[in-house]
């Protein structure tokens, strides 16, 4: 069997498909957070996956976990063979991909980062893009994720993401951004907030900077000037979060106007007066430069049809 050259702490090491597999177990049992939660996802028992874990701690002669009362924790080690270890088992899915295109066959894996709550919005095309993507590569697995805009960025660049779409205030270099729409925002309170019976008259007088908002904490200073911040201020990751906090009716926040429409429609939330141009960020797909492996240049193609 051919095998890699793997440098590990002290001794050079030969990984084959067994150890591959024991890698593989123990990227599961630390995404997992521990044993028992990796079962379900390896469909291996609990002993079965300590036995695996004890063999790959033997074969690189490192103590990787500690397990006891106080549950599962890496071990300083265990946590740069993980990071190598998801490294590895990333390029050879993307590698596996590569010979079978040699083939002419569309198979392999698709990952797709997404920024929170774009769902709603009429304008996002992924979910048809991914229907008509299916049809002409049915063996291809597709992988979704919901990340930051910094994280799809970063991922997008070190290969863990093949396609990211989203809302970007920063652009790496590296990678190639094409702006497909506009993701219209609105400022909003929530029922129960001292603006939400306030007449529309008197709301044009007040400064609405002067209470209490709830920000993106991802957003660049350029967007995030739109109000000088206070103390008072919250900021959060997801539009999720935004959103809850906005209907507690303790804060004002800035909402892509179709996530709020539901709640516009029961009557928990109202639009209140506010106009800035860097309220509405655009929408891109992204990916690397460069030419692209033949699964992640399909799905751009198609989902770049959706949009002409």
């Amino acid at each position: 069997m051919q095998t890699l050259t793997f440098t590990g702490f002290n001794d050079i090491m030969q990984i084959t498909g067994t150890e591959l597999h024991l890698l593989a177990v123990f990227d599961s049992v630390v995404r997992n957070n521990g044993f028992s939660a990796a079962q379900a996802e390896l469909g291996l028992s609990q002993p079965t996956i300590s036995n695996h874990i004890s063999a790959l701690e033997q074969r690189l002669g490192v103590k990787l976990c500690d397990r006891g009362r106080r549950g599962f924790l890496l071990t300083d080690k265990g946590q740069i063979v993980h990071e190598l270890s998801q490294s590895l088992l990333v390029t050879i899915k993307d590698h596996a991909s590569k010979f079978a295109e040699l083939k002419g066959n569309l198979v392999g894996h698709l990952r797709i980062a997404v920024v929170d709550c774009l769902a709603t919005d009429p304008k996002f095309r992924v979910p048809q893009a991914i229907s008509d993507f299916t049809k002409v590569a049915p063996a291809v697995k597709i992988e979704m994720s919901i990340e930051d805009p910094q994280d799809i960025l970063v991922g997008l660049r070190d290969g863990s993401f093949h396609v990211g779409v989203g809302g970007f205030d920063n652009f790496l270099n590296g990678l190639k951004f094409k702006q497909v729409y506009d993701e219209k925002h609105a400022l909003y309170c929530g029922e129960g907030h001292e603006l939400f019976s306030v007449k529309e008259e008197e709301l044009e007088k007040l400064d609405l900077s002067e209470y209490a908002w709830a920000q993106r904490g991802y957003w660049s200073r350029q967007r995030q000037r739109s109000r000088p911040a206070t103390d008072y201020d919250v900021s959060v990751q997801e539009i999720e979060s935004q959103i809850m906090l906005i209907l507690s009716g303790c804060y004002l926040g800035l909402l892509p106007c179709h996530a709020a429409e539901y709640h516009l429609q029961t009557g928990r939330m109202r639009q209140l007066p506010f106009d800035d141009e860097h309220t509405s960020p655009s929408i891109y797909i992204v990916t690397k430069s460069g030419v692209l492996p033949s699964v992640t240049e399909q799905f751009v193609r198609l989902l770049a049809a959706e949009y002409k």
